[in-house]
């Protein structure tokens, strides 16, 4: 059994994605990004040694930490998996996709390096949390975590990654120091052959974009993005701006693009440039949590076609009465490939279980707008 504590989320087949953390949080630090991840992937979170739920084994490079991802792997049966890490969690990404190339589908580092700076500097750091555990920390880590440290320490987000650090066994933290001060792979990023994407934040202190640039300088074909206000843990800071880029690097649209190509096919680019235009600051947040959730969550998930959701749609808007809205999705009905003898079998199944009267006000509406439909013909 491996000693790294472990999660899984997403769908049984889907493709394998291993996430590692950075140094001095748990597995929870992925969380921003999870559900969008999960809705392709079998995602696979781990705790480094001694944080979270993992035990505190003896690690003393990279490679040691290497070689317990590569356990988890084999655990689940996984000869080739997709990997992104932050920071040391990318390191260990690193590692393997040089010496294992045959096991990284593709890898993405964030907010990571291939030489994190001054030695000494770990090995003080190490000598401090041996001695003193890691509480002490806290305040100047939260500096280097968030771009607005004041703002981000105190949300849920902020207290919880604070706690997970305050809670690390310090021999495991100490110990995963000494590993960052003898980790160097700069001679070694031309052997990656793995598609890699490497993301910056603008705002990191600890990992500054030019240690983005020498990774993505130095490793064949690999992709850049530098994220405005972010800190170390960009995606934390700038959940959305990461999830986008690892989707993409990954080959999936984020949900927001997803969700803004199906509403225009579904209701037609008029509406939602009307909608687009008519959207002010107040209604701003609502427009989006439609696109991204209904539109770019709900009807672009495999398990039903668009005629079917139409149907299921149209139903439910008659039950509740929303006349105006099913108008606009009986338009959607009629793109999604239904006829209007379709829509009438619908309303009419609605009648019985809905009641007479909505199915009859239903009735009525679907027409007007199917008679506008047949003279624009």
């Amino acid at each position: 059994m491996t000693p790294l504590h472990h999660r899984l989320d997403g769908p049984v087949h889907g493709a394998p994605l291993i996430l590692g953390p950075s140094l001095g949080t748990s597995l929870a630090v992925w969380e921003p990004q999870l559900a969008a991840l999960a809705r392709h992937h079998r995602v696979l979170r781990f705790d480094l040694p001694g944080h979270g739920s993992s035990s505190a084994v003896a690690v003393a490079t990279v490679a040691d930490l290497a070689d317990l991802v590569l356990g988890l792997a084999d655990h689940h049966g996984w000869q080739r998996f997709h990997y992104a890490g932050i920071s040391l969690g990318g390191a260990i990404g690193t590692h393997i996709a040089v010496h294992r190339p045959e096991r990284v589908s593709s890898l993405a580092v964030v907010c990571s390096s291939a030489r994190f700076g001054d030695p000494e500097a770990w090995r003080q750091r190490a000598a401090q949390v041996r001695a003193e555990g890691t509480g002490p920390l806290a305040e100047a880590s939260a500096a280097r975590w968030f771009a607005d440290p004041a703002h981000t320490a105190g949300t849920l987000a902020g207290k919880a990654l604070l706690c997970d650090l305050a809670s690390t066994d310090p021999e495991a933290y100490a110990s995963c120091c000494d590993a960052l001060a003898v980790h160097d792979l700069r001679a070694d990023l031309p052997g990656i052959t793995a598609p890699t994407l490497v993301v910056a934040g603008r705002a990191d202190l600890a990992t500054p974009p030019a240690h983005a640039r020498e990774l993505a300088d130095g490793i064949p074909g690999a992709g850049l993005t530098e994220i405005a206000g972010a800190a170390h843990l960009a995606g934390i800071d700038r959940p959305d701006a990461v999830t986008a880029a690892l989707l993409a690097h990954l080959g999936h649209p984020f949900p927001r693009t997803a969700g803004e190509r199906v509403r225009r096919a579904v209701l037609g680019d008029a509406h939602v440039d009307r909608a687009t235009t008519l959207s002010t600051p107040f209604t701003d947040p609502f427009q989006d949590f439609i696109t991204r959730y209904a539109w770019g969550e709900i009807w672009t998930r495999p398990g039903l076609d668009r005629r079917t959701r139409s149907c299921v749609t149209l139903t439910a808007l008659v039950a509740q009465g929303h006349h105006e809205e099913l108008a606009l999705h009986v338009r959607a009905a009629l793109t999604n490939g239904l006829t209007a003898d379709e829509i009438g079998e619908v309303l009419l199944q609605t009648a019985v279980y809905c009641g007479v009267p909505a199915a009859n006000s239903a009735f009525a509406t679907a027409r007007r707008v199917l008679d506008d439909a047949h003279t624009e013909e």
